[in-house]
């Protein structure tokens, strides 16, 4: 077990490296749980906890709300309790749990967030009034582009006399802003970054004609076809000024929308993976666990069961085995 002041230390070093990350704290608690008032862990972007805040039972809850919490940035309080048949406080979001302890836990999951980055790719004057207003509203502003002039970009914290290799850590944004000097080299640059989030300062009829190219180029149509061009939000936009201004409201509508995530197997040059196999129509990496109705994520499930074959995921190993005592009987209930 760590100890709090452990903990603490451990999110001081974090957020000097600069590494999202919740920190979670038992506010309250009714007998018998396992952990306390004041208990405190840290949850990281990928799932991983370090500290305790309960058993198998809480942390399925506490890491699942924990990603929640960072892809929007906004605190939340949860409720783990056996009993999920009163009133539930205003504000506070309730799991229901069958471990054996029986007790409630009150859980506040505070998310440590960094700067989102915004990559913009090429000098165009737009570009450069963008990274001026990015860094304004609170973006870590990165300029890529050949023969790139520094005092072109005054606000911007790093600029870049390169497209090439350029690694992004979530949440981050590329806005491809060449402006018909090397459009597709900034493209294919914007792609390989691994963004989910890449938006293209050009005509509709412009950015069709590069889907094209870069289809033939053997890119993922799916990616290819997720580029947002024009850029930005509907406002009639004319002047570098304007074109920036409504480029930096779609960048921050997704933002707040919890966009901005990075593929790292596609940073990486490697294939996508398959998405696990996963029970019923769990498409999103989550299954509920059939005997207490918590969300368990997919990917990286210890307790698994299969029952005429079929895979179940559990929160915790007394959940998979009261269903691989009695499964039909979980499974009615569950229907």
């Amino acid at each position: 077990m760590i100890v709090t002041d452990t903990i603490l230390e451990q999110a001081s070093r974090l957020k000097a490296a600069g590494e999202q990350f919740a920190l979670v704290t038992v506010v309250r608690s009714d007998s018998p749980t396992s952990a306390k008032p004041g208990a405190k862990a840290i949850v990281r972007l990928d799932g991983t906890i370090d500290g305790w805040i309960g058993g198998g039972c809480a942390q399925p809850a506490v890491i699942k709300t924990a990603k929640q919490a960072l892809r929007d940035g906004q605190p939340r309080l949860i409720r783990i309790t056996p009993d999920t048949q009163g009133d539930v406080d205003e504000g506070i979001t309730e799991f229901g749990m069958a471990c054996h302890s029986g007790g409630t836990l009150d859980i506040f999951i505070d998310p440590v967030t960094v700067k989102p980055t915004l990559l913009i790719l090429g000098s165009a004057p737009a570009g450069q009034v963008l990274a001026g207003l990015a860094a304004r509203v609170g973006f870590h502003v990165v300029v890529a582009d050949r023969k790139i002039a520094r005092e072109q970009f005054p606000e911007a914290d790093v600029v870049l006399d390169s497209m090439d290799g350029i690694a992004l850590q979530p949440p981050a944004f590329v806005v491809v802003a060449t402006q018909g000097r090397r459009d597709e080299a900034g493209l294919e640059a914007a792609l390989a970054t691994g963004a989910d989030y890449v938006a293209f300062i050009a005509s509709a009829r412009k950015a069709d004609k590069l889907r094209e190219y870069l289809g033939e180029r053997g890119h993922d149509p799916a990616r290819v076809d997720a580029i947002i061009a024009p850029a930005g939000v509907p406002t009639g936009a004319v002047t570098p000024e304007e074109i920036a201004l409504s480029v930096l409201a779609g960048v921050s509508q997704a933002r707040r929308a919890g966009q901005g995530a990075v593929r790292a197997t596609a940073a990486a040059g490697a294939p996508e993976a398959e998405p696990a196999p996963a029970q019923g129509s769990e498409e999103a990496g989550e299954a509920i666990d059939p005997v207490c109705g918590m969300t368990v994520e997919i990917g990286g499930a210890e307790h698994v069961a299969e029952h005429e074959g079929r895979r179940y995921y559990f929160c915790c190993a007394g959940c998979r085995h009261r269903f691989e005592k009695s499964p039909d009987e979980y499974l009615e209930r569950s229907t």
